[in-house]
Protein backbone atom coordinates (compact mmCIF):
# COMPACT_ATOMS: atom_id res chain seq x y z
CA UNK A 1 0.00 0.00 0.00
CA UNK A 2 2.77 2.46 1.08
CA UNK A 3 4.30 1.48 -2.39
CA UNK A 4 1.10 2.72 -4.46
CA UNK A 5 0.96 6.20 -2.41
CA UNK A 6 4.71 6.68 -2.96
CA UNK A 7 4.16 5.95 -6.79
CA UNK A 8 1.20 8.53 -6.80
CA UNK A 9 2.84 11.13 -4.78
CA UNK A 10 5.77 10.87 -7.54
CA UNK A 11 3.56 10.70 -10.38
CA UNK A 12 2.14 14.12 -9.31
CA UNK A 13 5.19 15.74 -8.78
CA UNK A 14 6.65 14.11 -12.18
CA UNK A 15 9.38 11.75 -10.72
CA UNK A 16 7.88 8.88 -12.08
CA UNK A 17 9.95 6.88 -14.06
CA UNK A 18 8.52 7.31 -17.62
CA UNK A 19 8.97 3.70 -19.12
CA UNK A 20 6.70 2.29 -16.28
CA UNK A 21 3.48 3.48 -18.66
CA UNK A 22 5.22 2.49 -22.55
CA UNK A 23 3.34 0.25 -24.25
CA UNK A 24 4.81 -0.99 -27.30
CA UNK A 25 2.32 -2.25 -30.04
CA UNK A 26 3.07 -4.78 -32.59
CA UNK A 27 2.98 -3.80 -36.15
CA UNK A 28 -0.08 -4.36 -38.29
CA UNK A 29 -0.88 -4.30 -41.44
CA UNK A 30 -4.36 -4.17 -41.20
CA UNK A 31 -4.63 -0.73 -42.99
CA UNK A 32 -2.26 -1.75 -45.78
CA UNK A 33 -4.23 -5.33 -46.25
CA UNK A 34 -7.37 -3.00 -46.33
CA UNK A 35 -8.93 -1.55 -49.59
CA UNK A 36 -10.19 1.68 -48.28
CA UNK A 37 -7.80 4.49 -47.18
CA UNK A 38 -7.60 7.10 -44.19
CA UNK A 39 -8.24 10.58 -44.93
CA UNK A 40 -7.35 13.14 -43.00
CA UNK A 41 -7.98 16.98 -42.81
CA UNK A 42 -5.92 19.24 -41.56
CA UNK A 43 -7.30 21.18 -38.65
CA UNK A 44 -6.02 24.62 -39.11
CA UNK A 45 -5.70 26.82 -35.68
CA UNK A 46 -4.82 30.48 -35.95
CA UNK A 47 -4.39 33.33 -33.02
CA UNK A 48 -5.59 35.91 -35.12
CA UNK A 49 -8.24 37.68 -34.58
CA UNK A 50 -11.04 38.09 -37.85
CA UNK A 51 -11.37 41.57 -38.37
CA UNK A 52 -14.69 43.02 -39.53
CA UNK A 53 -14.80 43.27 -43.45
CA UNK A 54 -15.35 47.30 -44.05
CA UNK A 55 -16.22 48.56 -47.85
CA UNK A 56 -13.29 50.71 -48.56
CA UNK A 57 -15.94 52.13 -51.66
CA UNK A 58 -18.98 53.08 -49.41
CA UNK A 59 -20.78 56.40 -50.61
CA UNK A 60 -22.43 56.67 -47.74
CA UNK A 61 -21.00 59.32 -45.60
CA UNK A 62 -20.38 59.36 -41.66
CA UNK A 63 -23.08 61.50 -39.55
CA UNK A 64 -21.74 63.87 -36.83
CA UNK A 65 -23.43 64.12 -33.80
CA UNK A 66 -23.16 67.34 -31.65
CA UNK A 67 -23.92 67.03 -27.52
CA UNK A 68 -23.50 69.76 -25.06
CA UNK A 69 -24.46 67.48 -22.25
CA UNK A 70 -25.99 69.41 -18.81
CA UNK A 71 -25.59 66.20 -16.47
CA UNK A 72 -23.37 62.72 -16.34
CA UNK A 73 -26.64 60.75 -17.57
CA UNK A 74 -26.28 61.92 -21.18
CA UNK A 75 -22.78 59.97 -21.04
CA UNK A 76 -25.13 56.84 -22.56
CA UNK A 77 -26.57 58.69 -24.97
CA UNK A 78 -23.17 59.80 -26.16
CA UNK A 79 -21.99 55.99 -26.24
CA UNK A 80 -24.66 55.00 -28.22
CA UNK A 81 -24.34 57.62 -30.95
CA UNK A 82 -20.24 56.33 -30.95
CA UNK A 83 -21.95 52.81 -31.38
CA UNK A 84 -23.92 53.87 -34.27
CA UNK A 85 -21.10 54.61 -36.33
CA UNK A 86 -21.39 58.56 -35.43
CA UNK A 87 -18.63 60.82 -35.14
CA UNK A 88 -19.75 62.60 -31.54
CA UNK A 89 -18.63 66.14 -30.75
CA UNK A 90 -18.73 66.76 -27.17
CA UNK A 91 -18.57 70.07 -25.26
CA UNK A 92 -18.65 70.10 -21.76
CA UNK A 93 -17.97 73.53 -20.88
CA UNK A 94 -20.72 74.38 -18.74
CA UNK A 95 -20.39 71.29 -16.75
CA UNK A 96 -18.87 70.88 -13.71
CA UNK A 97 -15.05 70.02 -13.53
CA UNK A 98 -15.82 66.67 -11.62
CA UNK A 99 -18.72 65.51 -13.56
CA UNK A 100 -16.74 66.57 -16.72
CA UNK A 101 -13.87 64.68 -16.16
CA UNK A 102 -16.10 61.45 -14.88
CA UNK A 103 -18.13 62.04 -18.81
CA UNK A 104 -14.62 62.25 -20.29
CA UNK A 105 -13.20 58.95 -18.76
CA UNK A 106 -16.62 56.80 -19.20
CA UNK A 107 -16.20 58.10 -23.06
CA UNK A 108 -12.52 58.05 -23.25
CA UNK A 109 -13.24 53.82 -21.95
CA UNK A 110 -16.02 53.45 -24.91
CA UNK A 111 -14.34 55.10 -27.29
CA UNK A 112 -11.03 52.55 -26.66
CA UNK A 113 -13.75 49.54 -26.11
CA UNK A 114 -15.08 50.39 -29.86
CA UNK A 115 -11.28 50.74 -30.92
CA UNK A 116 -12.70 54.56 -31.41
CA UNK A 117 -10.12 57.77 -31.16
CA UNK A 118 -10.95 60.52 -28.67
CA UNK A 119 -8.88 63.51 -29.66
CA UNK A 120 -9.75 67.48 -27.60
CA UNK A 121 -10.08 69.73 -30.23
CA UNK A 122 -10.26 72.83 -27.23
CA UNK A 123 -10.17 72.94 -23.54
CA UNK A 124 -13.47 71.41 -22.78
CA UNK A 125 -14.61 70.02 -26.46
CA UNK A 126 -13.51 66.40 -27.39
CA UNK A 127 -13.92 64.34 -30.58
CA UNK A 128 -14.90 61.04 -30.35
CA UNK A 129 -14.56 59.15 -34.13
CA UNK A 130 -15.31 55.19 -34.49
CA UNK A 131 -12.84 52.90 -36.13
CA UNK A 132 -13.76 53.68 -39.34
CA UNK A 133 -13.26 57.44 -39.32
CA UNK A 134 -9.46 59.41 -38.85
CA UNK A 135 -9.69 62.53 -37.98
CA UNK A 136 -6.53 64.86 -39.62
CA UNK A 137 -4.92 67.17 -37.30
CA UNK A 138 -4.99 69.70 -39.91
CA UNK A 139 -8.39 69.33 -39.73
CA UNK A 140 -8.91 69.78 -35.88
CA UNK A 141 -6.31 73.15 -36.36
CA UNK A 142 -9.20 74.18 -39.09
CA UNK A 143 -12.34 73.90 -37.12
CA UNK A 144 -10.18 75.49 -33.57
CA UNK A 145 -9.09 78.32 -35.50
CA UNK A 146 -12.62 79.15 -37.94
CA UNK A 147 -14.06 79.66 -34.81
CA UNK A 148 -16.20 76.79 -35.70
CA UNK A 149 -17.20 76.53 -31.98
CA UNK A 150 -19.01 79.61 -31.40
CA UNK A 151 -20.39 78.33 -28.25
CA UNK A 152 -17.42 78.72 -26.47
CA UNK A 153 -16.71 81.99 -27.25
Amino acid sequence: MAGKVLNKVMGFLGLEDEYEYEEYYEDTDELENSNESAEFEPIIHSNKKQGKVVSIHSTSTPKVSIVKPKTYDEVVDICDDLKDGKIVIVNSIELDPKVGQRLVDFVSGATYSLNGTLEEIEKGIYILSPSNVEVDSELKNQLSSKGMFSWNR
